[in-house]
């Protein structure tokens, strides 16, 4: 099977035109050999379906689907979720997250962390790994992040590696507490929650999701 025609490109569900975030940031960055960018991607074309190979995602409605996206794209400058597609089948192969956090530390600086890096098992071992990470580094560079970090499994720490990730000394541990899904916000922002001029109003239950299926 040869290489696919692909393209990387922002999220967004098949009923709007709006995507999660402006596509003119994917066009402003150094992309060197890759050309083919633009604003798509939706619940048709396979995305939730790519995440369950990372993780439990559940049945999530077409209407649950939108409903999570607007509250992301409202909060503006959080929420970057990329996605890799191919041109030829229409579908979503990969996919990675960048998400930022607003700090009072370091003058008020934006931290951005990798979350949710997969690519379909069907394309693996064609650098797509590769492509939508650096897709993240390059995104959390240009929209002002002054750092980036993840999580991953450590027989991926030789990957990301690769991509200019490091352990900090003395700051190799990820600690995290679960919540079960009985506690009213386990599963994420309540339905109720909104984001004004891009601020949150209400903060997401803690969690980290590794990011390790490339």
């Amino acid at each position: 099977m040869g290489a696919p025609d692909v393209t990387v490109v922002c999220v967004g569900p098949e009923t709007s035109d709006v995507p999660l975030y402006d596509p003119k940031l994917l066009a402003g960055l150094d992309w060197g050999d890759v050309t083919h960018m633009k604003g798509g991607g939706d619940y048709e074309r396979g995305f939730l379906q790519l995440l369950a190979q990372l993780t439990k995602v559940g049945d999530i409605t077409r209407e649950q689907f939108e409903e999570r996206f607007e509250t992301m794209r409202r909060c503006s400058g959080h929420y970057y979720v990329t996605v890799v597609e191919d041109m030829d089948q229409g579908k979503v192969i990969a996919s990675a997250t960048l998400a930022c956090e607003l700090k009072f530390i370091r003058g008020c600086a934006t931290r951005g962390r990798l979350e949710d890096v997969v690519v379909s098992d069907q394309y693996r071992g064609r650098q797509l790994g590769k492509l939508i990470v650096t897709t993240i580094n390059l995104l959390a560079r240009h929209v002002g992040c002054y750092k980036l970090g993840l999580d991953c499994r450590d027989d991926m720490k030789k990957f990301y590696s690769s991509l200019g990730y490091a352990s900090e000394p003395g700051n190799d541990n990820t600690m995290i507490i679960r919540f079960p899904a009985s506690c009213p916000s386990a599963n994420g922002i309540p339905s109720d929650a909104s984001c004004s001029n891009g601020t949150p109003t209400t903060a997401p239950a803690a969690a980290t999701t590794a990011s390790s299926n490339l």
